[in-house]
């Protein structure tokens, strides 16, 4: 028996959608403006990866 597929993750967007200069990365969710183009023709892989770099982005500030 296979298991069902998974959920797609979801954007961690939070709307507070404004860029820091200094590094790059949206006040809100802590992505590049690269990863938040891309979001949507990522891979689900590619989704969960750039959330593990979202949490370490975090948990560095």
């Amino acid at each position: 028996m296979t298991a069902p597929p998974a959920d797609p993750p979801e954007s961690p967007c939070v709307l507070v959608c404004v860029m820091n200069e200094a590094t790059g990365l949206c006040y809100g969710c802590h992505r590049t403006i690269d990863e938040i183009a891309g979001w949507s023709a990522m891979s689900d892989a590619e989704k969960r990866a750039v959330l593990a770099r979202v949490e370490a982005r975090e948990a560095a500030s």
